[in-house]
């Protein structure tokens, strides 16, 4: 197997120079070149061909989001973002999500990165121009009294823009959880109940679970589950990372299935590892109906492989139809629904 080759963008020698020496540890990884900024980085991309680049967002003479613009029109190619993770720079990042980069990253921490990088290269890259189309949202919807439950990671910024953006202000009562760092979620949950019929929100401990609303597992500090009783509630626990992440979707999965059991329908989009896979399989077990997003549509095909694998998916369909499948999985009875 060859090395992946990347090619670092970034202005300051020194991050350059800590990239460098963490990807330069892994033997499966190649640093190919440096650029200071995006004029060189266009030329270094012609003469090096890389697999993968890493991309500073402040940089002189050009933004990186403007040449990830440029560069997902022209010439897609797997980018990993690299920004600081404080408000300010979780809206930037979002907005290189959407655009097609396949991750950010958090400067100077730098941890995963070698893992994210081998990642990239097997990744789907597609032009701007070539991504699903919203939905416009489901009309006459009649919820039942199910719960929608969804994992997803790498490419997930673009799975769940697609597949909310279909959903009616009636939507039934649904939990996410998005591998994002902890400053990430809240700008993404903002972003999304800005464009989605629904309402989105981050999760807080003790919210109810109702129809019409979307709820967002925080990044980084806490997993989410739900809990029952008379109303049922997200509840957010402080504990380590399961499968290296903090929020895990295994965590939510297990949690929905010990709730709601046949009650509940789980979905697990495109991202990197096995997260989900597992909790999925018990939803499944418990009666829930399951969906994962299939191949060829996943900017990685990792969680939903291995979930498939695991038996633990019903149905894998394409990006652009699981919004209206798991709409009919939830709706009442006199719809079809299971």
């Amino acid at each position: 197997m060859s090395k992946v080759r990347v090619l670092i963008v970034d202005d300051s020698p020194t991050i350059r120079s800590m990239i460098s020496n963490v990807l330069e540890r892994d033997a499966d990884i190649e640093v190919v070149g440096w650029a200071e900024d995006p004029i060189e980085a266009r030329e270094a991309i012609k003469q090096l061909n890389p697999d993968v680049i890493t991309l500073d967002v402040e940089m002189p003479r050009m933004s990186g989001i403007e040449f990830l613009e440029r560069l997902m029109r022209l010439r897609p190619m797997p980018v990993l973002m690299i920004s600081t993770l404080t408000q300010a720079g979780a809206a930037v990042s979002l907005r290189a999500l959407e655009l097609g980069a396949i991750d950010c990253i958090g400067k100077p921490d730098f941890e995963g990165l070698a893992e994210k990088i081998k990642a990239a290269a097997r990744a789907r890259v597609r032009p701007l121009g070539q991504r699903p189309e919203a939905r416009a949202p489901l009309a006459g919807y009649r919820p039942g009294s199910k719960l929608l439950a969804i994992g997803s990671s790498t490419g997930g910024v673009e799975a769940l823009d697609t597949v909310l953006s279909a959903f009616p202000e009636n939507c039934p009562p649904t939990v996410i959880t998005q591998h994002m760092p902890a400053t990430f979620t809240a700008s993404f949950a903002a972003r999304l109940d800005k464009m989605c019929a629904p309402k989105v929100q981050e999760a807080t401990d003790g919210a109810p679970l109702l129809p019409g609303h979307v709820y967002l597992a925080p990044g980084g500090v806490s997993h989410l589950e739900v809990r029952g009783g008379a109303q049922p509630r997200c509840h957010l626990i402080s504990a380590d990372p399961v499968n290296g992440h903090r929020p895990s979707v295994d965590v939510l999965f297990r949690s929905v299935a010990r709730t709601y059991g046949r009650r509940a329908v789980g979905v697990i989009l495109t991202g990197m590892g096995r997260d989900g896979a597992e909790g999925l399989r018990l939803m499944h077990e418990a009666g829930a109906r399951t969906v994962g997003q299939d191949e060829a549509s996943c900017v990685v095909y990792g969680m939903p492989k291995v979930a498939w694998e695991f038996g633990a998916v019903d149905r894998q369909l394409p990006l652009s139809s699981i919004s209206r499948a798991v709409l009919d999985l939830c709706a009442l009875e006199v719809r079809g629904a299971a």
